[in-house]
Parts: C-alpha cells; sequence; structure tokens
C-alpha cells in the first residue's frame, strides 16, 4: 500500500494523474486530492464527464492512462477543469462514495504502457561534474551545446515507485587487481549508483517523418514523473567505450506514480541557462521554457536518514520541448506513453549532485551518511527516495516520491 506522506503535493491546483486498484476497486486511471485517491473510470460512469465533448466512453476504466493521454490537450483540460469545479463546490466528500479511498487503501501502478525510453544528457552542471571525477576534464563533448544528446534505453525494465531493484551482474575490470594488471572479471556490480532525472511522458503520438518543433511540443507532452536511472558505473566504464551505455542501465529505472500535468506546473515556468550556441530553428524555445521544480535526494540505510542532494530542475541546458522536438527531427515517431529521461539533475554547487558519481568524485572522497558511516556507492538495502515540488511547500503541487531499495544480486 501507498504512504500518506506527502498529501500536500496534491492540492486542488495540481490533480494528477495514475493507475491504481484496490480491494473494491479493479485497476483503472485515478487522480488525487490530498489523501483522497479519486477512481476515474467510477466517476464517468457517474456522467460528471458527460459535458466533456469528445472524451471516449470508459477512457479512464482502461489498466494504463495511454488512451486518455493521446487525446487532445483541449480534452485534458477540459477534464481538469470540470474536477476541479466539482472539488471546489463540495469537496472530494460530495463526490459519489464508490468512487473514493483513501491512499494507504490503494495499490499504485505504472501509469503507462511504455514503448520505448529514451535517455538524454541535458545537464551542463552533471556533464562538467561527471568530467572533472571521471577524466580530470569538465570540456562538454562537442555536441552538447548544438542538440541534447541521449541514447536509447530499455523500456521494459522501468518500474513503479517502490519496486525493488537487483543488483546488476556484469563484466567490469577487477577493482582487486593493479593498475598495470587490469584484467576483466564478470560478476555482480561492485559500483551501483542513482541518477535523479525528470521523465517527460509523451500523450498526443507524433507520426514517423512530421518533425515537431520544441515551440510546439507541449500539445505532445502528456506530464512529467521523478526518474531514478540506477547505474552501474563499473560496468558503464568498460561497456562505454566505444558505443555507450547498454547493460550498465538497462537492468532497472524507477519512476514516481504520479503524471503531474503541465498546466499544473504552468505558473511555475522559469528561464533555463542561457544558450552558448544560437539552437536550429526546431529547437528554439521560449524565454522560460523550463519549470521551477525543487528536486531532493535521500539515502536510507535501516532507521537512518541522510539528505545527499538538492537541485533545481530550472537549471537544465536543455528542455523537455527540445528533447521531443530533437528526437522527432530526424523522422522518428514519439508514440503515446515514451518516456524521456532529462538525464542527472545536477548543480554547480556541492550538494547539489544528482548522483554519487559526482558527490564521491568519482569515489574519491565517500559520502558520511547521518549515522557517521560512508558510502563510495550504494550497498545492498540502501533505499533512495526522490522527491520534487514546485513553489512552496503549501503550494500544493509536488510529485510524491520515486522510491526503491536496492536488493542482493540474483545469481
Amino acid at each position: 500500500m501507498t504512504s500518506p506522506e506527502y498529501s500536500h503535493h496534491f492540492s486542488i491546483e495540481n490533480l494528477p494523474f495514475g493507475v491504481a486498484s484496490s480491494q473494491q476497486h479493479s485497476q483503472q486511471c485515478v487522480t488525487r486530492l490530498n489523501n483522497t485517491v479519486i477512481f476515474l473510470g467510477v466517476l464517468q460512469q457517474s456522467g460528471l464527464f458527460a459535458q466533456v465533448q469528445d472524451l471516449p466512453g470508459g477512457v479512464f476504466d482502461n489498466s494504463t492512462l495511454n488512451d486518455y493521454a493521446a487525446l487532445s490537450k483541449s480534452i485534458h483540460r477540459e477534464v481538469r477543469e470540470t474536477l476541479q469545479s466539482a472539488l471546489r463546490q463540495s469537496g472530494a466528500e460530495g463526490l459519489p462514495s464508490n468512487s473514493t479511498e483513501n491512499i494507504t487503501a490503494v495499490q499504485l501502478h505504472l501509469p503507462v504502457s511504455i514503448p520505448s525510453f529514451t535517455d538524454f544528457s541535458c545537464s551542463l552542471d552533471h556533464i562538467r561534474n561527471a568530467g572533472r571525477a571521471i577524466l580530470n576534464n569538465e570540456k562538454p563533448p562537442p555536441g552538447f551545446f548544438h542538440f541534447p544528446i541521449g541514447y536509447g534505453g530499455r523500456a521494459g525494465t522501468i518500474s513503479v515507485s517502490g519496486t525493488p531493484i537487483a543488483r546488476p551482474s556484469g563484466h567490469f575490470y577487477d577493482p582487486s587487481a593493479s593498475t598495470e594488471d587490469k584484467h576483466v572479471i564478470f560478476g555482480p556490480s561492485q559500483a551501483m549508483d542513482y541518477e535523479l532525472e525528470i521523465g517527460v511522458i509523451v500523450g498526443k503520438p507524433v507520426p514517423r517523418h512530421q518533425r515537431l518543433h520544441a515551440k510546439d511540443a507541449d500539445e505532445h507532452i502528456f506530464g512529467l514523473v521523478i526518474l531514478n536511472d540506477w547505474s552501474s558505473r563499473d560496468i558503464q566504464g568498460l561497456e562505454m567505450i566505444p558505443l555507450g551505455p547498454l547493460n550498465s542501465k538497462a537492468f532497472g529505472t524507477s519512476i514516481s506514480p504520479w503524471v503531474i500535468t503541465l498546466d499544473a506546473l504552468e505558473p511555475f515556468k522559469a528561464p533555463g541557462p542561457k544558450s552558448k550556441v544560437t539552437p536550429s530553428i526546431h529547437l528554439q524555445e521560449t524565454e522560460s521554457p523550463n519549470y521551477a521544480i525543487d528536486l531532493k535526494v535521500e539515502l536510507q540505510d535501516g532507521s537512518n536518514n541522510t539528505v545527499v542532494s538538492e537541485s533545481q530542475a530550472q537549471d537544465l541546458y536543455w528542455s523537455g520541448r527540445q528533447m521531443c522536438a530533437h528526437l522527432s527531427s530526424t523522422g522518428c515517431n514519439l508514440q503515446t506513453g515514451d518516456i524521456l529521461g532529462t538525464g542527472t539533475v545536477s548543480g554547480s554547487q556541492e550538494g547539489s549532485y544528482g548522483c554519487l558519481l559526482e558527490v564521491t568524485d568519482g569515489g574519491k572522497v565517500p559520502l558520511k551518511l547521518s549515522d557517521g558511516s560512508t558510502r563510495v556507492f550504494l550497498q545492498d538495502g540502501d533505499v533512495i527516495r526522490m522527491t520534487g515540488v514546485v513553489g512552496s511547500e503549501s503550494s500544493g503541487v509536488g510529485f510524491g516520491e520515486c522510491i526503491g531499495e536496492l536488493k542482493p544480486a540474483i545469481i
């Protein structure tokens, strides 16, 4: 069942979308007001959305949000406004009694069926921090200022928050061998890490060979989630030369269960970093392309909890709209439910680094936990909690949590 801890994230100004089930309700589309989960399939049957033109009958009875996400933004807005109007009039108590349950009584599921996953690297600070840690060179790759760099991930290993993640096994250099006598071994990764990201979920699809401009991409973005791109740094270090990450990232990715709409985030738009190079026409953005989302990473070890980092999404060099535009620029289609990750969201200062690779300077400076113990990389049993909120704590627009526990390798 689900923790009620983040009630204040889910005010009437938020109304995110997710998928849930319970003993009383089959798996269907839902929204959340504070700690009340509202079953939208039941609400649609009650006639609440009867005046929403072009809303397909039974669309909320589905076990994923894909059919709803693929609809036009005008329908999404009308549904949201209808919900807000009903809740302002009489609160959740005024809805049909069989349409609501407490958050602690439901099971949350992946909000969408995910055809593909593309992971980008949109943070200039992360590029520089990681470059210093690994290569002692913070110079970005030559393409970074021209387009958002990315690679194809594994959609089938994305799981909803709360799903345990098993330590992967793979090939890497034997860390016990001397520098001069490096040899490759196969076994459980000894350098497990997390990456704090934001996931962009595609709504209305973009057909193949139809180029999308960043300024028009909002129509095709259903919403955002918090994303943890679990990473094996030792496996990654060997396999990234020359092609890039594969098994070091393909074993598990976690996302938060609630999709936060762009309408809820609209009041919190913020300018991003100044472009170093004038982008190509299809990548040109508005003056405020980012959102002022405050992000936090906590590491839990038993009863101990350590805040590892706090960073801001508005510091991302490339926006979610630009990721969509870049991916479609070659003629690639975007499918409903596709997830595009921003890459690690980091700042330039200590305390704002979005992964342990940066926090520990490539393993050279161990992280000190609240109980006095240290980490260079994650240990089995460590729990990583990521959260995001916009505005003040009382603003009522947040993501809840994206949480996962690292389990021992499956031998």
